[in-house]
Parts: C-alpha cells; structure tokens; sequence
C-alpha cells in the first residue's frame, strides 16, 4: 500500500521534461531562421526600439509566435516581461476579454523605461465579430502608449478596419532545407543519434510546420536516442509514402479484396483515422509513377468527396471500403 506521503515523494523526484519547442525557441530576432523577408523587416524594427501594430499570418509551426516574443525581448530588454500581455484568443474570444482584460492592460502605464506595452493575440481569427469591433476602438485609442501584435492562421478572417492598421507579414511554411538543419542542430544537442533517412521522414511527416517537426523528433528521441526512420512514421501515426504507393499498386494489379486488406493493415499499424488515411494518400499520390495525369485528377476528386462524408460523419468502415472498390474500378480501366 503507498500512502501519501511516499507518492509525494515519488513525484517529487521526477524530473521535469521541458518541450524542445521550448527548450530551443530562439530567443531574439536575429537567432530565427527561415522567413528572410519578414525577418529582415523585424530586425529594422527591433534597431530602432519600435514598431506599429503587426498582424502575423500563416499556417501553425512556421514562427509567428517565436518572431513575437523575440521582438518584444529585443526592445524591451530586461523589462521583457512587465510590459508584454500574452492571450489566447481562442480561449478568450469573446467581447468581455476585449473590453476587460485587453483594455485594462492597455491602459496602464510602461514600466522600465519603455514608451509603450504590448499586447500579442494569438489566433486572433478565432475573435468574435463583436470582440474583433471592440479591438479596433481600442487599437486606436491607445496607439501612443501600447501596440498589438496578432497572428493568425486566416487573414481573411480578421476584419478589414484591423488588417489596415497593421503591418501585415506572412510566413510561409519552411523549406526543407531550413527545418533538416534545424532538427540536426537540436539532435546534437540532446545527444540523439539521427539517421538521415530518418531526417527525410521528419521533413515529409511536418509539411513545412517547424513545430511538428521538433515534436516528432523529441518524441522519438524518448524512446530511443537513436532514431530511424521507421521510429518517425511508427510515432508520428503517419503512414511511410511507399505502402500508401503498395495500396495503390494493389488497387491497379491485385483487386478490391487485397486492396482491401492492405488499406486494413495500414490502419491498424500506423493507427491512423479514416480522414488521416485521406490526407496521406492524397500527398503521395503525386509521387506515384504508375498513375497517369487524368487518373491524379479523378483521385483527387474522388478523396474530396470521401472526406467530406468522413467529416459530415460518414461510416468509416463503409467510406474506405467504397473508396477502395472506387480506385480499383478506376486503376483497372
């Protein structure tokens, strides 16, 4: 029997894990890497100690919080921290948020020195209509003594009034090149053994996104210091391209019953949903030799239509088994 006292103790002896994407977030704006065209604009910024409202937009994992947080730490220096408010506006979207806290924290005074606050909305295209009305008046109302920088994965779905009074950047998802470097430098950092191949499986399982890159790697790395490529596939629940390619090949060659079992022993091993499935064979697709260009372009119609069904709540097991008599009729004309 373990009494209090003793799991107590247990759990304060394990160790901390801090996330790598933590653990390796560039700390200033001259550190980041990818993005040099907005980087460059954000280092003019950070020399002259300031900048107008920013508007961040791109898909996740490509740097738009890091660039945030670095540019404020280069102009605010020491005082980082007492003049910057940081808020989720997925998890506070709604027009209280705005008008309490956001507003509360615009009014008080810079502390340190500084000449202005900051205030950094992430996932500012979750805001309500009425909360996004609502930033604008304060935007505008205390310009001299705070700036908004909000990033976001849809400009578009931040409203016109908002988007004017930003410098708006876009960040694009990263090379390839630049994310292999990246994850090479955190691997011989923490020690980790990283196979080439393996490097390639990371690129391919992150699509540009830096962030899923870093994860997928550290938690490789926590079950083995050295990590292979099919470490990668096995943990990021993502299917290697060349069985996706066999699944295709038994659709043309082998039938809908083989075709079948194949697509079932990919499921199971990888434990992927029936929408994960989707996506990963519409990206290796393209790679495909053996298909022919009308034949990508009647795939790629007949996934949309599948994962749309997927979504709206479609039968799985049903779906995927209509999609695989649906290619094997098609790959066999």
């Amino acid at each position: 029997m373990v009494i209090d006292g003793q799991v107590k103790a247990v759990i304060g002896r394990t160790p901390m894990v801090k996330m790598w994407v933590e653990k390796h977030r560039p700390q200033t704006v001259g550190d980041i890497r990818g993005q040099p065209a907005v980087i460059n604009r954000l280092k003019a910024y950070s020399e002259q100690g300031t900048f107008p409202h920013l508007l961040f937009a791109g898909p996740p994992g490509t740097g738009k919080t890091t660039a945030a947080i670095a540019l404020t730490r280069d102009v605010f220096q020491d005082s980082f921290r007492d003049n910057i408010l940081e808020m989720n506006a997925s998890d506070e979207r709604g027009l209280d948020s705005i008008r309490n806290k956001v507003k509360q924290f615009a009014k008080t005074s810079p502390l340190g020195g500084a000449t202005f606050k900051v205030i950094f909305l992430d996932e500012a295209d979750a805001l309500t209509s009425d909360a996004q009305g609502a930033l604008r008046r304060i935007m505008e109302q205390y310009s001299e003594t705070c700036r908004f920088i909000l990033s976001c994965n849809y400009s578009s779905k931040v409203i016109e009034p908002i988007q004017s009074r930003c410098a708006v950047f876009r960040f694009r998802p990263l090379a390839s090149d630049q994310i292999a470097q990246q994850i090479t430098d955190i691997s011989d950092s923490e020690e980790v053994t990283l196979d080439e191949d393996a490097k390639e499986a990371i690129i391919n399982v992150s699509q540009g996104d830096l962030r899923k890159a870093i994860t997928a790697l550290q938690v490789a790395a926590s079950l083995d210091k050295h990590v292979t490529r099919i470490l990668i596939y096995e943990t990021t629940a993502t299917a290697p391209p060349e069985q996706l390619h066999d699944f295709l090949l038994a659709c043309k060659r082998d039938g809908f019953h083989p075709s079948r079992r194949r697509l079932q022993t990919i499921l199971d091993k990888y434990g992927l949903a029936g929408t994960d499935f989707i996506n990963q064979l519409h990206r290796a697709m393209y790679d495909t030799e053996f298909l022919e260009e009308i034949q990508k372009l009647e795939l790629t119609e007949m996934l949309a239509q599948v994962d749309f069904r997927l979504v709206e709540g479609g039968g799985e097991a049903l779906q995927l088994d209509a999609m695989c008599s649906n290619i094997c009729r098609l790959l066999s004309d």
